[in-house]
């Protein structure tokens, strides 16, 4: 069962709505829908968010460190709630899915992503799940660093929001643990 979902991104206006904020905008929709309400708390150096989905209690955390530094914000929240690795879902950008894709997997490596990476360090756990979100690879000779961190076009930004409004119809099984599929 999932108690926690994390939504990796940088903080600060100028990372809002680019393609490496995709976790960010993930759990954002999901408290509008649910009609949650964030809160700073300098206690995870995040936001947090509670709401209940299917008569489960799930706490939503944007980390307020940098990408690469969502491991201490996450480690503390679940050693603070006694939660374990796979009772969390980590929301990210990943550059190896079309732009519009989704994967959601269970264990595993960070795949290259630092933010996966530095959870991983800080748990010192590969096992919980991540809802991976295409966003492409960026074309001809743009660099990766330029691409991840440019503002998404709003055609992306429409697409995430369909993505996001599918993922959302499922969300109770999700949170219940059910991943046999998710569909439109």
């Amino acid at each position: 069962m999932i108690k926690l979902i994390v939504g990796l991104g940088n903080p600060g206006r100028q990372y809002e709505k680019t393609r490496h904020n995709a976790g960010f905008l993930f759990v954002e929709y999901l408290t509008s829908v649910a009609n949650a309400t964030w809160s700073s708390s300098s206690q995870f150096s995040a936001e947090l968010a509670e709401c209940n989905i299917g008569g489960c209690k799930l706490f939503l955390l944007k980390p307020m460190a940098f990408m690469n530094k969502s491991g201490l914000p996450v480690g503390k929240l679940l050693r603070y709630y006694k939660l374990s690795p796979d009772e969390m879902l980590v929301v990210h950008d990943d550059l190896e899915l079309s732009e519009g894709l989704i994967k959601l997997k269970r264990d595993g490596g960070h795949g290259g992503h630092n933010g996966l990476r530095d959870i991983i360090a800080h748990i010192d756990s590969r096992d919980f799940y991540r809802l991976r979100i295409g966003i492409g690879r960026p074309v001809a000779e743009e660099k990766v660093a330029d691409y991840v961190l440019s503002r998404l076009p709003i055609a992306s930004q429409a697409r995430l929001s369909g993505l996001f409004e599918g993922v959302v119809k499922n969300i109770e099984g999700l949170v219940a643990g059910n991943f046999v599929h998710l569909s439109d």
